[in-house]
């Protein structure tokens, strides 16, 4: 009986090998299903495609705009080219609006939007984003002869914003009496300014601070209306390879100090709040 025994248990023992090769054999392969996760990342079409499609609104300068030759240029295209370049395929910069920024990506028009994109948990529940790349908070920018110092002077007065954009809402949680005039671009809204059809537009501090130094009679009043807003990039929901891979773009790039001096090339001076909030 002993010999029995022992060879039961020895089959036991061989058969229990067996299965755990087995699975072992499953945890390493790749299933269908995986594979096709990892083959319809954004990062293997970029690769395979061999361009780049940055969605970047090319009406805010100087994160984006049309230089004289009527290329896309700006702080956010040069970080555009910057990622081509890791990535070594082209760029192609697709003009954006704030209001097409996320059908863009859902409809993969784009792989990827810049365009001062404020993270937020709305936009969150149908696009993912990235960690941050620039800190703004927000101000009014209004003519000098305006006598406007601040939001407090705005009662009964329009403020010009642009659609698709947070800052209506933010303008509305601050309790005061204005109206409110959405306009397609933001050239459109700091032109109401110029035309006298609004007192005042609201918008990122580093956006206002460079149209005021354009424009002499133009002015940015000295004041954060709203918590600081971190802004990143914005990719199609659910591409977590994509996200990593960008992540890591933006991390070397902060650990490099290249993003803080294409900042400064564009802003004239270093960036003002960090990009993680200091506790």
């Amino acid at each position: 009986m002993k010999p029995a025994t022992r060879g039961a248990k020895a089959a036991y023992l061989f058969a229990l090998a067996g299965l755990l090769a087995a699975a072992g054999c499953t945890k390493v392969s790749s299933s269908p299903e995986q594979g096709a996760t990892t083959s319809s990342s954004t990062l293997q079409a970029v690769l395979q495609r061999g361009t780049l499609r940055v969605g970047d609104c090319l009406t805010f300068a100087p994160f984006g705009f049309y230089d004289k030759d009527g290329q896309p240029d700006g702080y956010d295209v040069d970080l555009a080219k910057e990622l081509a370049k890791e990535m070594g395929v082209k760029l192609e910069v697709v003009n954006t609006t704030s209001a097409n920024r996320i059908p863009n990506l859902q409809t993969a028009k784009v792989d990827v939007v810049f365009c001062n994109f404020t993270r937020n948990l709305e936009r969150a529940k149908v696009i993912d984003f990235t960690t941050p790349y620039v800190v703004a908070s927000e101000a009014l920018l209004v003519k000098k002869s305006s006598g406007i110092q601040s939001v407090k002077d705005m009662a009964n007065r329009t403020i010009a914003t642009v659609k698709g954009s947070t800052n209506g809402d933010e303008v509305r949680s601050l309790g005061i009496p204005v109206k409110i005039q959405e306009y397609d671009s933001s050239q459109a809204a700091i032109l109401a300014v110029k035309q006298g059809q609004a007192d005042a537009m609201i918008e990122d501090n580093n956006f206002l601070a460079y149209q005021a130094k354009l424009d002499p009679d133009l002015v940015v009043t000295n004041e954060a209306l709203v918590p600081l807003e971190y802004n990143a990039f914005g990719v199609k929901a659910g591409d977590q390879q994509w996200l990593n891979y960008l992540n890591l773009f933006l991390f070397n790039i902060n650990a490099s100090k290249l993003n803080a001096q294409l900042y400064k090339k564009w802003f004239g001076a270093d960036p003002r709040y960090a990009l993680n909030p200091q506790l």
